[in-house]
């Protein structure tokens, strides 16, 4: 049977809301006394309640980290694990403690309530792909102050994002203004914020250049190496000589694609990837792509999050980081005449 509180007051020989008081930081205890009931606590290794805590003092220093997608999603997509060092560094600056929820789609229901409901949390940070994400619903309807990674596309909510629809844009102009001819796209699931926002720059792109879009040359991805892969193979007997995808993580599997049908990059086809991961600059080629720094965003929604709870009521905040298109071998160039 776990320890209490009332343990302690038992073996340090005082009252518990003294206890209390002590684990508190109450400046009001005699030294004498605070050290006899930290002498106790330490022996034991009793950890006090933190439900129970945050109830006494307002705070539990916790915020909460919720990806909504699976554990595989964790090994797959270097997303990820890029937000969470980022969230996971400026918590630690503050001393606060991150509680990681990963969704599985099943589950959501459950886990919202936890989330809402367990008291264990200050603030939650939601790295939100979904367009219709239950999760951020549901916080959106609650006192819970949170911040979602990634727009909404309805919803007020405090939010930190690039500006997927430019960036994509940028980079579209770019291949079309090196001469290339057909440029095609490989774009995230389109049910995603940051999928269907990408494909939006390829279509403005198109317009600004008075070019026609042709569906045909648009395959939905889904953010996956294989994704990529089986994307690009339906693209190929299109003769793009150009590309643009919507992930570094599905440019690698297109590729693979391109290079096994015996075509040079970019000589026969320039690509441009999206994230700037850290295999982007040591591919071969070396890969083109729209640098985000997604450790930073991590770390901005840590701090835009601390902000909304220490000042609750104030205007919705929206940040935007800036982006970069990083031109690397991948999309130098065309050779043809």
């Amino acid at each position: 049977m776990p320890l209490t509180i009332e343990d302690v007051a038992r073996l340090s020989g005082v009252s518990r809301s003294t206890v209390s008081r002590v684990i508190n930081a109450d400046e009001n205890v005699k030294e004498e006394t605070r050290e006899k009931v930290l002498q106790v606590i330490q022996g034991i290794n009793f950890q006090p309640n933190l439900a129970a805590r945050s109830l006494a003092v307002g705070s539990t220093n916790n915020i909460g980290l919720v990806i909504p997608a699976g554990v595989a999603a964790l090994f797959v997509d270097p997303y990820f694990p890029q937000l969470i060092q980022g969230v996971a560094a400026a918590c630690n600056t503050h001393a606060l403690s991150v509680m990681l929820w990963l969704d599985e789609p099943e589950h959501e229901r459950r886990m919202i309530s936890q989330i809402l409901h367990n008291g264990l949390m200050d603030g939650v940070i939601v790295s939100s792909m979904l367009m219709d994400d239950p999760i951020t619903m549901s916080l959106y309807e609650s006192k819970m102050p949170f911040i979602q990674v990634g727009r909404h596309p309805t919803l007020d909510v405090n939010s930190l994002d690039v500006d997927n629809i430019q960036a994509s844009r940028e980079a579209n102009l770019y291949l079309w203004r090196l001469g290339r001819k057909m440029v095609a796209t490989i774009t995230g699931p389109q049910n995603q914020i940051a999928g269907f926002d990408r494909l939006q720059g390829y279509r403005l792109a198109l317009h600004d250049l008075q070019h026609p879009y042709r569906p045909e040359l648009v395959v939905e991805g889904d953010f996956t190496e294989l994704g990529g892969y089986t994307a690009m193979q339906r693209l190929l007997p299109l003769g793009p000589d150009a590309v643009f995808v919507g992930s570094d993580i599905m440019a690698v599997g297109a590729i693979r694609a391109i290079q096994e049908a015996n075509l040079r990059i970019p000589d026969d086809i320039a690509i441009i990837g999206f994230d700037d991961i850290p295999l982007a600059s040591k591919m071969n080629p070396p890969l083109a792509t729209v640098r985000q720094d997604i450790r930073a965003m991590g770390a901005m929604a840590v701090e835009t999050l601390i902000d909304i709870i220490a000042h609750p009521g104030e205007e919705t905040r929206h940040v935007l980081i800036n982006t970069e298109l990083v031109v690397r071998e991948s999309c130098g160039p065309s050779q043809r005449n």
